[in-house]
C-alpha cells in the first residue's frame, strides 16, 4: 500500500510506561514525511519530572487538556503499551473528536481490571515487590529484564540507551482498576497493531493478540514484525506505514 495516496490523517501518539515522548520521535517524523499531522503530548507525571504520586485520572486529564488546548478534531488516537489504558479513558471524554483508536501492542483491560491484572500471577508479584522495595511508589525494571523482554531485537548498546531515558515508572496508574463500562459501550472504530516479536507481555498462552486485542470486540488487526521498544526507533518508516493502515477509514 502506498500511504502517500491516502487522505491526511491526524494522529495523537501516546507513549507507554518506562518511556517519554521521545519514544515517538522517529515514527512521528516518518508520519509527517507521509503528509500526516502528528501530535505527541507528554502526559502528567512523566517526562523531565517524574511524579511518583501521579494518578491514572491525572494522566488522562492531561491528554484531554491537550485535546482542548489544541482544539483537536477527527483524531486517530494511538496508544502504545500502558498507553492503551490511557486512550480508553480519554475516548470516554472526547468521544466525538476521535475517528479511530489504535492499540499498538497495548493493554486493553476488561472493565474493573488494571494493567497489572493482565499479567500472570508471578509477574504481578514481581511488580508488587519492586513497588514496595522502591520506597516511593515507583517501579524500576532491572535492566536485564528490560533488555530481554522490551528490547529483544536491539543491540545491547541501544537497549541501554533506550532504558536510560526513563528507567523508573510511577506505580499507581499500573495498579489502578479502571471503570471501563462507558468505554466498552462506545462505537468508536478500533484497530490493533500487533508486533510479532514483542514479548514484553508474557507470550504464554496468548501474547498481546488475542489476549489484549480480544477484549476490544470488533477491531481491525494489523500485523508487523518488531519488539516492544526498539523497532519504533530502528524501523520508523515501517511502523509509520502500519499506523496509517491501522488508522485509515
Amino acid at each position: 500500500m502506498n500511504t502517500t495516496t491516502q487522505n491526511q490523517l491526524n494522529f495523537v501518539l501516546i507513549h507507554g510506561a518506562w518511556a517519554n515522548v521521545t519514544f515517538w520521535d522517529e515514527a512521528a517524523a516518518s508520519l509527517r514525511k507521509l503528509g500526516h499531522t502528528v501530535h505527541v503530548p507528554q502526559y502528567a507525571g512523566h517526562g523531565a519530572n517524574i511524579n511518583p504520586d501521579v494518578t491514572h485520572d491525572e494522566i488522562v486529564q492531561s491528554v484531554v487538556d491537550y485535546f482542548n488546548e489544541q482544539n483537536l478534531q477527527n483524531v486517530v488516537l494511538v496508544g502504545h503499551s500502558f498507553g492503551g489504558t490511557v486512550i480508553a479513558k480519554v475516548a470516554e471524554i472526547v468521544t466525538d473528536r476521535i475517528s479511530r483508536l489504535v492499540y499498538y501492542n497495548a493493554f486493553a483491560p476488561k472493565d474493573g481490571e488494571s494493567l497489572v491484572d493482565q499479567m500472570p500471577e508471578p509477574v504481578q508479584q514481581i511488580f508488587s515487590h519492586l513497588r514496595d522495595a522502591s520506597g516511593n511508589n515507583t517501579i524500576t525494571l532491572p535492566f536485564p529484564l528490560f533488555r530481554e523482554t522490551f528490547a529483544n531485537k536491539a543491540t545491547a548498546e541501544q537497549a541501554r540507551a533506550i532504558y536510560d531515558v526513563a528507567p523508573t515508572e510511577p506505580a499507581g496508574p499500573l495498579f489502578h482498576k479502571l471503570d471501563l463500562k462507558k468505554f466498552y459501550s462506545l462505537e468508536i472504530p478500533k484497530s490493533y497493531l500487533y508486533s510479532l516479536e514483542d514479548i514484553a507481555f508474557p507470550p504464554a498462552p496468548f501474547a498481546w493478540h488475542p489476549a489484549q486485542s480480544g477484549n476490544l470486540g470488533l477491531f481491525r488487526l494489523i500485523v508487523s514484525t518488531g519488539d516492544h521498544v526498539s523497532t519504533v526507533h530502528n524501523e520508523p518508516d515501517m511502523i509509520a506505514e502500519k499506523l496509517v493502515e491501522a488508522g485509515r477509514e
